[in-house]
Order: C-alpha cells, then sequence, then structure tokens
C-alpha cells in the first residue's frame, strides 16, 4: 500500500477514535472522588506506601468490569439496570435494585460532604451551606446541558484535578525507590484490612459499574456486528485510558499522603486537617492545590454520581432513564436527603468518608456477579458473549472481593477494626 495513503488511513482511524473517547473519562471522575481522598489520606498517613498495590490490582479489576458493562450497554441498547430487571427474578431484582440503591446513598454523602470541605477550605463556606450549593450545582449541570457538553466539563475537571496532583508530587519529594515495589506487592493484615476495603470501594464503585453501561450508549455503535467490533475495540481504548488516569492520580494521593504525613508522624482525623497540616509541610502551595482539586473533586464526582442514581432508580422500575421526565427530575433531588441529613447531623466527616466506601465495597458482590452472568449470556449478548478466561477472571475478581468483605466483617465482629 501507498505510503501516503497507509497514513491517512491511520489518521482517519485516529480522528474516529477521538469521537468515541469520552464515556471512560467520565467514569474515571467517579473514583477519584472525596470517599477516595479520605481512603487514600488514611493509607498513606497510616501505612506509608504499603497499599499502593490495592490501586493497582483495584484499577486492573475496573478496566474488566467497565469493558463488560460498556460492552453490555453497546450490544443490547439497555443499562445494567434494565438488563437485570428483564433477565432475573423477581426477588433477585429486588435484593440487587436496592442494594444499589443504598450504595448510591453512601456515595451521595462522600460527594456532597467533599465538595463542601472544598468550599470550606478554599472560600470558607460553612459546610450546611456547601452540600446543598453543590446539589444546585449537579442538579443544573445534569438538567440544563447536553450530555455532550456535560462530558467535556467533567474531562476538563478531571484534567484539574490530576494537574493539582502531579504538582503536589513533584512539591512533596516521594522516596521512588521506597515506593516502587509497593504498587505490586500486596500486604494484608488486621490493622489495614479496613482501609484496603475502603479503598476497593472506593476504586471499584458498584454505581460506575451501572452507569457506563448507560452513558456508552451517547455513541453511535453502528448496525452490524463487523462494524460494532471494530468500534468496541475504541471503547476499550476509552476505557484504558480513563482509567489509567485514574490510577495515576489515585496513586498520587496516597504517595503525597505517605510522604508528608507519615514521613513526619501527623495523625490525619479530617480532610481539613489534612490540608492544614500539608502546607506547613509541603509549602502553602501545596494546601491550595489540594483545596482545589478536593473542590473540583468533589463537584464533578456528585455529578456522576447523581446521574448513576436517577439512571439506576429510573431503569430498576422500567421507566424511561430520560431527565426531561418528572420521575427522573424528582430522583434527582431525592436521593439527596439521605446524605443532607447526614451531614447536617454533624458526624465525624472523616470517618463516614472512610466507612461510605467500605459500604460500597460490601455492595460490590451483588453487582459483579450480574453483570458476568449477563456478560456471559449468549440470549443476552449473542456472538459478543464474554470469552471463558474474561468470564473466569471475573469470577475471580467477585470471588476475591466477597473474601475481603467476610475477612472485614469477621475482624470487626471479632473487635480487631
Amino acid at each position: 500500500m501507498n505510503y501516503g495513503v497507509r497514513q491517512l488511513l491511520v489518521g482517519m482511524r485516529n480522528i474516529r477514535l477521538l469521537r468515541y473517547l469520552g464515556p471512560g473519562f467520565l467514569i474515571t471522575i467517579g473514583f477519584i472522588d472525596p470517599g477516595n481522598w479520605a481512603t487514600n489520606i488514611a493509607g498513606g498517613a497510616q501505612f506509608n506506601y504499603d497499599l499502593l498495590w490495592v490501586i493497582t490490582l483495584s484499577t486492573l479489576m475496573l478496566v474488566l468490569l467497565q469493558h463488560m458493562s460498556a460492552k453490555l450497554g453497546i450490544v443490547t441498547g439497555k443499562s445494567l439496570a434494565r438488563n437485570i430487571r428483564s433477565f432475573f427474578s423477581t426477588p433477585l431484582v429486588a435484593l440487587f435494585g436496592v442494594s444499589i440503591v443504598a450504595a448510591c446513598f453512601a456515595t451521595d454523602v462522600a460527594e456532597l460532604l467533599g465538595a463542601a470541605i472544598g468550599f470550606r477550605i478554599l472560600l470558607h463556606i460553612p459546610v450546611v451551606v456547601g452540600a446543598p450549593l453543590t446539589v444546585i450545582i449537579e442538579a443544573v449541570a445534569i438538567l440544563s446541558q447536553r450530555y455532550h457538553r456535560l462530558e467535556r466539563m467533567i474531562i476538563l475537571f478531571l484534567a484539574v484535578i490530576g494537574i493539582c496532583y502531579v504538582a503536589e508530587i513533584f512539591l512533596v519529594h516521594p522516596e521512588w525507590g521506597e515506593l516502587l515495589p509497593h504498587i505490586f506487592v500486596p500486604t494484608v493484615n488486621s490493622r489495614n484490612i479496613l482501609i484496603i476495603t475502603g479503598i476497593l470501594g472506593a476504586v471499584v464503585m458498584p454505581h460506575n459499574i451501572y452507569l457506563h453501561s448507560n452513558v456508552i450508549q451517547s455513541r453511535d455503535w453502528g448496525k452490524d456486528d463487523t462494524q460494532r467490533r471494530s468500534l468496541i475495540r475504541m471503547e476499550f481504548t476509552d476505557t484504558s485510558l480513563a482509567m489509567f488516569s485514574g490510577w495515576l492520580i489515585n496513586s498520587a494521593m496516597i504517595i503525597v499522603a505517605a510522604a508528608v504525613f507519615y514521613r513526619h508522624g501527623v495523625v490525619v482525623d479530617s480532610i481539613e486537617q489534612a490540608s492544614a497540616t500539608l502546607r506547613p509541610l509541603a509549602g502553602p502551595a501545596a494546601g491550595i492545590l489540594f483545596g482545589i482539586a478536593l473542590l473540583f473533586a468533589g463537584v464533578s464526582s456528585s455529578i456522576t454520581s447523581s446521574l448513576a442514581e436517577t439512571n439506576v432508580i429510573t431503569g430498576f422500575l422500567g421507566r424511561p432513564e430520560d431527565p426531561r421526565t418528572w420521575l427522573y427530575r424528582i430522583a434527582l433531588v431525592v436521593t439527596a436527603i439521605p446524605a443532607m441529613v447526614i451531614i447536617l447531623m454533624r458526624i465525624d466527616s472523616y470517618k463516614v468518608l472512610i466507612l461510605s466506601q467500605v459500604a460500597l465495597s460490601l455492595q460490590l458482590p451483588l453487582t459483579i456477579f450480574p453483570l458476568l452472568i449477563l456478560a456471559r449470556s449468549k440470549k443476552v449478548m449473542g456472538s459478543f458473549a464474554s470469552r471463558p478466561w474474561e468470564f473466569s477472571l471475573g469470577m475471580i475478581i467477585g470471588i476475591g472481593v466477597t473474601l475481603l468483605n467476610v475477612f472485614l466483617l469477621y475482624q470487626g465482629f471479632k473487635g480487631g477494626v
């Protein structure tokens, strides 16, 4: 083939790929939320670089699960919630539906509380004002903007968060030789199991798995199987690139916390304290970057969390997943009420953030196993059904998450957590 023609085809393929990038990055912002901040700061401050491996393992798990969810949405034209409603018995639908809505409520606590803390750190706005302000911002963003504009806004927020944390890494001067092995070498014991489970729930978020099957339908995936297979490869590229960016930012959070707080023997018991302590230990620029990134993370993740909640509720009820319907709009506001009540009760915010992520981990098997069953089903997916190795790997992930949760509960009953 002529060199010029080959280069033209490569260029056209790259342009085509750019059209399909986006949904994965919208999902990524969900696992860089304030809940991640709390678990990652706790992990780095308490255990140095030891828990970096959890971010690596969780991200690898996430690539497979999010790809399965996206492919389910592409092939069936329906979200995970609607597919569960169509193919599982009523008792199981109720179990999966109620548990994921409860997990979404836990997520809302983290997103709204984190954004409110960001408003307080940067603008000195009280948390009781910052939380409802965040609800107003997310409602306006979801109801008044077209999806693609919302997607671009979230990607911009993600870029701001990433830039802030990359800058912070250069400010704190981590010990690279010491941290590198911990990216891959696991350490699990009764002391760190709560934080491990929290990090896992904060990265592999069940509501994000549901959301991906929905937002992926914003793209035209073609009519015939050959075209779909080509485009699904582009979706996998989008998902992989997005998850990798999330891995970098979450790892940076642990690295900064370890390099600043663990190194100086600082015990962190609130995000506000982490911000205040960061200034004298790493310089005022680090504290400002911390506040900016937290605010952007809280607001943007609250938007994606609300998208997930409303899509889950309407999907399980068999109603249109359409922002123009009254049910969708009511769900958008009503689902924020439990989080607002908890925030107004002024419970220990740091502990609430960590426990909210543990709640996500506890629900995760109830999202993973139905997804695996649907993705493997020829009746549902036809020729796009998961291959045996994908299903087996997914089962290992599901069983592994379940065993971690059982270990956490066992330690809790023993009083060791």
